[in-house]
């Protein structure tokens, strides 16, 4: 059985499919712990209320990025997990971290990567004019927001599509297209050549990419 450690900011909806995704599909996986950068983080309480283990390292508690990584990542070797999983955890990672679980890193983007990386991808794309907007899942690197692209899904952007209204849809995306891609990830049917990744078809009766793409 895979372990991972879910890393979150603020109330870590994604980690809430996540742990929900693997309780009701019975995974092959343990979810070691949620660790978060504040104290205040909504989703501590939620990973308390379903007995995961939930750990601050507080990210104003150190004087620089690199100190705080270090830390971070004392903390989330001590679960040995095999996948670390970012869950709306709003820090830059140094690249002496990134490096340390190269491979074994995911993230969720709100948007069509490589298009709008950083923060405020549906104001982005509003003002872009784009047609097409959604969310995208990829190996961390230690180039923001880049890294090889496990999935994406697509959402229409509507005339009169306002932040909060497109942000809610992509978000419906991210809630589906996330647990299937950790999924795949736990049961080894991801693979990395020459930075694309191939996803090894699914058994029956799980989430899968597929019914997300």
């Amino acid at each position: 059985m895979k372990s991972i450690v879910i890393l979150i900011s603020g109330r870590g909806s994604n980690m809430q499919a996540i742990v929900q995704a693997a309780r009701k599909g019975n995974w092959p996986v343990r979810i070691a712990a949620i660790i978060s950068n504040r104290l205040d983080a909504p989703g501590l309480a939620y990973a308390e209320q379903h007995q995961i283990p939930a750990v601050t390292v507080p990210s104003r508690n150190y004087p620089d990025r690199t100190a705080f990584d270090r830390a971070l990542k004392h903390e989330i070797d001590r679960f040995s997990p095999d996948f670390v999983v970012l869950a709306g955890f709003m820090r830059i990672l140094t690249a002496e971290f990134v490096a340390h679980y190269a491979g074994r890193m995911l993230n969720i983007h709100p948007s069509l990567l490589p298009s709008f990386p950083g923060l405020h991808t549906h104001r982005q794309a509003l003002e872009a004019g784009v047609k097409l907007h959604g969310a995208t899942v990829h190996f961390v690197t230690a180039e923001l927001d880049h890294g090889p692209i496990v999935a994406q899904e697509a959402v229409p952007v509507l005339p009169d599509d306002t932040e909060e209204t497109l942000s809610a849809r992509v978000l419906e995306v991210e809630h589906r297209l996330y647990p299937a891609a950790v999924l795949a990830a736990v049961e080894s049917r991801l693979s990395i050549s020459n930075g694309c990744v191939r996803v090894i078809p699914e058994s029956e009766n799980h989430l899968t990419l597929k019914e997300s793409a």
